[in-house]
Parts: C-alpha cells; structure tokens; sequence
C-alpha cells in the first residue's frame, strides 16, 4: 500500500516537473524571440485554399510508370505578338506646397532671330538648415506738443510676454521633442553649434510656460473626447524622477483614452496603475470601452450607483491581443495555434473588405452579422472544446483560457458597425511614448509628466487628422493669448483643419 502511495506520489511530481519544464521552455522561446528575432506577428497559414494545386495523390506518383519511349521531333515558330512597352512612372512629383526659387538659365548661344517656344523645367529638390534669426521690434516715440506726453506704437501680443524665445521657436523646441524625440539637451546643443547658448533651465521652463499657455485649450480636448459615446483605452508606463525615491525612478502610466470616430486622444499621467485613474476620469462616461483585457478595467463591467435608466459601461475586447496569445502559442502547438489563427484572420479579411468598400456603420453590421458571426460561433465552439484537451498553464492553453474567458467581449463588435474588432488605433497613439522614452528615459516631475501628457493628446490628435503639428501649434501660440477662453475649443487641430 505504502508502495502504490509512493508511486502515486512521484508520477504526480513528474507530472509537474513536466509542466514546469514546457512553461520554462516556452518563456525561454519567448525570450530568445524578443532578443534575436523578428518583431512582426504575420502569419501565412501552410495551405492556402485559393492557391492552385493538383488533384494528385502519393500513391498514383508511385504507380505511375513509363511504358513507352518515342522520340519527338518539333519545329520552332516565331509568332509575331504586339508588345507595348514598359512605360517608366518618371521621377517623383514634388509637392506644389513647397516654395519653388526660379532660377532662369538663357542659352549661351547667340540668339538673333530665334523665337522662344517653351521652357525646359528640372526641378532639384533642396535644404537649407533651420534659422535662428532675431526678430526685431523698433517702436517710434513721439513728443505731444506742449510737453503733455510721450506717444509709442504698441507691442503685439506674445505667447510668453517676459520670454525672447517667439512662437515659431517655441513650437519649434516643442515640435522636436514630442515629435521627433529629440531630448532638450541635445537641442541645446544644436542652438549652440547655431552661436547661440541657452542654459538648459532655459529651455526647460520656455516648455512649461508653453504647456501653462495651452492648458485651457487641454482641458477643452479632454471634455470633448470623454463626451463620447465609444473609446480606446489603454497605459503604458513612463520612467519619473521623484525627490522620495533616491537613486531609482518612479514607475508612472499615461492612461490613454481615444476617440477612433473624431480622431481625437487625451493622455491622462497617473502615478500608479491602480483602477482609481481610471474611476475618476470616466465617472461621467456611458457607452463602449474597448481596452486589451486588463483587470484594472473591470470594474467598470459592474458601476455602482448609476442614475435609473442609464446605460452604464460596455466593457469589449481587442481581437489583436486574443490573436497575439495563439501567435506566441505556434512554438508549443502550431496546429491549434495554426486553426485559431486561420480563422481570426478571416474576421480581418471581412473588415478589410468592409473598410475598401467605404461602407456606412449600417452596412458593415450587416456584413458582420452575415459574415463574422458564423466564424465567431465556430470559433468560440472549437475553443472551449480544444481548452479541456490541453495543460492550462502551456502556451496554447493559455492562449484558449484567454479567449474562453473573454470571448462575449471580444465578439462584442460585430453588434455595431461603429465599433473596431480590435484595441490598435489607441496603441498607434501610444508609439510616440515608446519612441521618446528611448530618447529621453525619463520626465523630470510628476508634474513635467503631466505636462507631457498635455502635447502628446493635442499633438497626438494632429497627428491622426494629418495636421502639420508645427505649423498648428505655431499658430496657436501667436493668437492663443489674445484668443477668447470661452471660444477656446476653436483652436483644437481637427477645428483648425476647417
């Protein structure tokens, strides 16, 4: 008996031992894939039905035999076939936009009697460095008559009235920091190559009276986006300096919320990624929330106190990160993660095609109820039934736990043509963060964190309408001051746009 409980007891240890060593196993593939390989998620199945292929089968090859050898003869014609040629698309157009300098060359030839027929144009595409130049202000004075007064044309408005720096400077440093991820420290040392030398307190307090300037104009973006109806979310973390945590930084999150309808993002800096951000910001809002699973977000599923008659929260789910567990699943079990990831990549076929054809919101939940449905139900049958034929803590049965768990959200989107079958139009507004903080490592204050915040949601925005984000925030920053605060939401870039 002691035996049989002996035994018992080892086959259960090398159960686990063997579980452990399938998740060790597939963390190390994860973590071999992340340094050394590709970055990309694209996934060609093995067999594509719509490639052509013959009927033929292993064992009719084998059987088939040579019988016969004849010698064949044959003579080769030539068939005249008209053939157009290639036409060569030219050299790329430039941009009517840009400033054209006409440089006009005479031939060196005499040129007695001869009349002009045209113009031959070749157009070389040029830069100069940007210019720091001084703009300068020189006001006439004038004596009143009989000693009453003096008389002396008055100042334009400026964006930072005790500051030398002008607009177009201002957006500039703004512009290449939040935009093009150059740090100001190397900006700095750009202005002193130029002959000019700011101290880098300078320049840093030239970006927070700016952001100080453009806060009523923040605010009047955050109202508009949290006033929809259906939003993005999602966090991402950013490195801080906090005076109580000598030697390290503190661990920071920009809450990311998007309206994919308006094109419009607000980042919210909170220092923590606890659901009390979160709570405050949409106490007021009722519609959709799409986010990419996180717990942090549930609590919105079950809201407490809700006036009588209100809709509440709609919690759904990203398709791209259900897709992105089976994806990292392929190296434990490439035939289930194979199928699941066929089949998501048929819901993506039907949404490309819905957004080729530019259809109406009506029109794409008719395709989706017609079309995506069936695959959805299929789906969500065949994992369920996959799940209790795997070990719950592989890779692929993860990846099936995950979806099972979510599956009525993640489906949630073929109910409504407006919706987005997955949570990546937050996350290409979230790339700028990623991309600056490689630059910069880290914001100085929690408070510089919010003012970060501030450009990355006006900027962001401009970004998404395919606004010149210099251009705008120069502006902006020569009329914001003089501009009416109760008209203020006329300056925000999907506004400047009309």
């Amino acid at each position: 008996m002691s035996a049989t409980l002996e035994y018992k007891q080892l086959l259960q240890l090398y159960e686990q031992s063997q579980v452990r060593i399938i998740a060790l196993e597939q963390q190390l593939a994860q973590l071999q894939k992340m340094i050394f390989g590709s970055r990309h998620e694209r996934f060609i199945p093995q067999s594509i039905p719509s490639q052509l292929a013959l009927d033929i089968t292993a064992e009719e090859v084998a059987a088939c035999s040579v019988v016969d050898a004849k010698k064949i003869s044959y003579t080769r014609t030539s068939v005249n076939v008209e053939t157009k040629p290639l036409v060569h698309p030219g050299r790329m157009k430039l941009p009517e936009s840009l400033r054209r300098e006409v440089i006009l060359i005479e031939p060196a030839a005499d040129l007695t009697g001869c009349n002009k027929i045209d113009d031959e144009v070749t157009e070389v595409l040029e830069y100069e460095p940007g210019e720091l130049y001084v703009k300068q202000y020189r006001r006439a004075k004038y004596a009143k008559p009989d000693n009453t007064g003096v008389v002396i044309g008055a100042l334009p408005s400026r964006p930072l009235e005790k500051a030398m720096a002008g607009e177009g400077l201002l957006a500039q440093i703004v512009i290449d920091k939040y935009v093009d991820h150059l740090p100001l420290h190397r900006q700095m040392q750009r202005f002193e190559r130029a002959g000019v030398k700011l101290a880098y307190s300078t320049l840093t307090d030239w970006v927070s009276n700016t952001c100080q300037l453009i806060t009523p104009l923040f605010e009047s973006l955050k109202t508009e986006v949290l006033q929809s109806n259906y939003l993005h979310a999602d966090e991402t973390p950013i490195k801080v300096l906090d005076k109580k945590k000598e030697g390290e930084t503190h661990r920071g999150y920009y809450w990311v919320y998007q309206n994919s309808l308006e094109k419009t993002v607000f980042f919210d800096y909170q220092e923590g990624r606890g659901r009390e951000g979160p709570l405050e910001i949409l106490k007021n809002f009722t519609g959709y929330l799409q986010t990419d699973g996180y717990v942090g977000y549930e609590v919105f599923a079950k809201r407490p106190g809700l006036p009588t008659g209100q809709a509440g929260i709609t919690l759904i789910h990203c398709m791209a990160h259900a897709r992105r567990m089976f994806n990292e699943a392929m190296d434990n079990d490439e035939a289930r993660a194979s199928h699941a990831m066929q089949e998501i990549q048929k819901l993506y076929e039907i949404e490309r095609r819905c957004r080729d054809t530019i259809l109406t919101a009506d029109e794409i939940r008719e395709v989706r109820q017609r079309e995506a449905v069936p695959v959805l139900t299929q789906l969500g049958s065949w994992v369920k039934e996959q799940y209790v034929q795997t070990l719950p803590k592989s890779a692929i049965g993860k990846a099936l736990g995950y979806s099972i768990e979510r599956w009525e959200r993640l489906s949630e989107y073929v109910n409504d043509g407006r919706l987005s079958i997955d949570n990546n139009p937050v996350e290409n507004s979230i790339r700028p963060v990623a991309l600056g903080r490689k630059n910069y490592l880290f914001a100085g204050s929690h408070e510089a964190a919010r003012r970060s915040g501030m450009l990355y949601s006006l900027l962001g925005t401009c970004m998404m309408h395919g606004i010149e984000p210099y251009t705008w925030l120069k502006e902006v920053l020569r009329v914001i001051a003089d501009h009416p605060v109760n008209r203020i939401a006329e300056l925000l870039p999907h506004r400047y746009k009309k």
